[in-house]
């Protein structure tokens, strides 16, 4: 794969057609969309367990993932440099440097996770309640929030060796490491939140821990193939370590963008969740089954993004701006396809689908309701998804900041705050909201995109 990666970044643009243009795409973007696609089942089957112990547990899981998800955005600045100048490194034919980006990424990674971790598990109680927790629910979420918390540093180090290596155009290494601790993730969810085997019934506690487990192997694994160097890149400490300020300036300077944009994009979750947790627990318990059914649309928009930030900056560092640019509208026509057919599903079989999470059909319906009002923003979805992932390969990380404090800020917060308390639309309102955010985002990177000037950017 890495052989066709490289002869593609050096074809002239006659060369590369439509056909060639596809293999390639396809042959990088397959496995994270396999992969993708696997662990949202496997988030799906997590999720359905925990939702049989009831809507408390489902909310008490909700409100905790999207704090989990803030504090992850300090990490966007390494894992956006890092894949965007490993590529451009690879790309240039330089793989010793790229090597040394990944070594510099990795000690950052252990330092500030470790920092983030211990602040986490401290706080727990204080932000589920800033979150607007009923009681009940803190009661079961505070134990939940803790441990995942705690083990927040296994989670960052298997994203930043992961980022590292699909920078080198090795997405299949990820793809089977993240299917093996999920699935590990799942069979403990199992044992722990039900007590089999002999084993204490834990309840929501019990998939805490089995998430932290899960991050754990996955943590190790990814540690263990750096080490071996059998990806291009290579985690090396044989000569010590002394941070490299040239390098550690090229992350930053491309990810600290990615990183103030995830910065937005959680807060904005924060606050959106917070609107949606107004309206009361079994309605933040349907919200809650809607967005985690919602995950799979991502898949084929994250999947051909993460091909594109490769393809674009491998090319971009062979000095084949034109390659580059075809390969990016390849990857959106190609995502657009699958994220349109996953919208189809969701449009006309939301209901049933809902219905594995919970017995309660009141949940079930209004989650089909709201799944019916965000099909129609799908085709935006995808286009802002993969899109921004090319600017963020050539190191343009500006403009999905925009456009991200624009939708999320505009269209998610303020109208959704707009819909659910002025015009009392209650949850349809909220996800209203939603679909107006990834509609304007779209059009907004496409806008940027047809400039053609993320072709200059700088990394």
């Amino acid at each position: 794969m890495q052989r066709e990666l490289a002869r593609a970044a050096h074809l002239d643009v006659e060369a590369l057609d439509k056909d060639a243009a596809r293999k390639v795409v396809w042959s990088l973007s397959a496995p994270t969309l396999v992969e993708m696609f696997l662990v949202s089942l496997v988030g799906m089957a997590d999720m359905i367990q925990v939702g049989r112990v009831g809507p408390e547990a489902i909310t008490a899981v909700g409100l905790t993932n999207q704090p989990i998800m803030l504090l992850q955005a300090v990490f966007q600045a390494l894992n956006v440099g890092t894949t965007a100048l490993v590529a451009r490194f690879i790309g240039m034919g330089k793989p010793k440097e790229a090597s040394d980006t990944v070594r510099q990424t990795f000690v950052m990674v252990i330092l500030l996770g470790l920092v983030i971790s211990l602040f986490a598990g401290l706080t727990s109680s204080a932000i589920l309640s800033f979150m607007g927790a009923e009681p009940e629910v803190l009661r079961v979420g505070d134990a939940y929030f803790k441990v995942v918390g705690y083990g927040f540093v296994f989670n960052v180090i298997a994203m930043g060796l992961a980022s590292a290596l699909r920078g080198a155009g090795d997405t299949r290494s990820p793809m089977v490491i993240n299917l093996v601790a999920n699935a590990v993730n799942v069979t403990f969810n199992y044992i722990l939140i039900w007590g089999k085997f002999g084993f204490p019934r834990w309840g929501v506690f019990g998939a805490g821990v089995a998430t932290t487990f899960s991050r754990f192997v996955a943590a190790v694994w990814f540690v263990i193939l750096a080490l071996k160097g059998e990806r291009n890149v290579r985690l090396d400490f044989s000569d010590g370590y002394r941070p490299n300020p040239e390098i550690l300036k090229r992350i930053f300077n491309i990810g600290f963008p990615a990183a103030l944009e995830q910065g937005v994009l959680r807060t904005g979750q924060v606050f959106f969740a917070k609107v949606v947790s107004s309206l009361g627990t079994v309605t933040f318990a349907a919200h809650q089954t809607s967005m985690n059914i919602l995950s799979l649309t991502f898949m084929p928009g994250q999947a051909f993004a993460t091909g594109c930030t490769t393809l674009v900056g491998q090319c971009l560092g062979a000095k084949r701006p034109e390659n580059a640019e075809r390969c990016a509208y390849t990857s959106r026509n190609m995502g657009l396809a699958f994220g349109g057919a996953m919208a189809l599903v969701f449009l006309f079989f939301g209901k049933y689908i809902a219905m594995l999470y919970t017995n309660d059909m009141s949940v079930a319906l209004a989650s089909a309701l709201v799944l019916k009002i965000y099909a129609f923003a799908q085709p935006f979805q995808s286009i802002q998804f993969i899109l921004a992932g090319g600017l963020r390969g050539a190191g343009d990380t500006k403009y999905p900041l925009y456009s991200t404090a624009l939708g999320m800020w505009i269209g998610r917060v303020g109208l959704g705050w707009f819909f659910v308390n002025v015009a009392k639309m209650g949850l349809p309102g909220a996800w209203l909201g939603m679909a107006i955010d990834q509609i304007v985002r779209g059009i907004f990177i496409s806008l940027r995109f047809r400039t053609g000037r993320w072709k200059e950017a700088r990394v």
